[in-house]
């Protein structure tokens, strides 16, 4: 099993990216995967507030860099939000080919998976 850290500083400021599962037939900068992505992290907002520093949208990934409130680090709470957002919106169109183990784990079809290092 990996075994990787994360630092987790409550009030800190995070850079993140995140890269989609299959770049041939996923963009993030049509329309629909925009407004999902707007709406999740307005959802998110407004249970679990954070300051979005700046975001880079591109079409297989995006870059974002947030600043959580002081005593919060939970960062993985609020992408888990917005992902699902996404998936929620946009991912009929994309869970047809999935694997039988990403089935299995309900995941989407959007969403690449965190490589874990050892």
């Amino acid at each position: 099993m990996s075994n990787y850290r994360r630092v987790r500083v409550a009030g800190a400021t995070y850079f993140f990216t995140v890269n989609v599962l299959d770049r041939k037939r996923i963009d993030l900068t049509r329309p629909e995967f925009r407004q999902a992505l707007r709406e999740g992290i307005k959802r998110t907002r407004q249970t679990l507030p954070f300051k979005m520093d700046a975001c880079v949208l591109l079409p297989e990934l995006m870059h974002c860099i947030w600043t959580l409130p002081p005593n919060d680090a939970n960062f993985s709470a609020r992408w888990a939000i917005i992902k699902r957002n996404v998936s929620r919106y946009c991912g009929d169109s994309y869970n047809g080919s999935l694997s039988p183990s990403r089935q299995k784990r309900k995941e989407s079809g959007i969403w690449l998976q965190r490589k874990k290092f050892l």
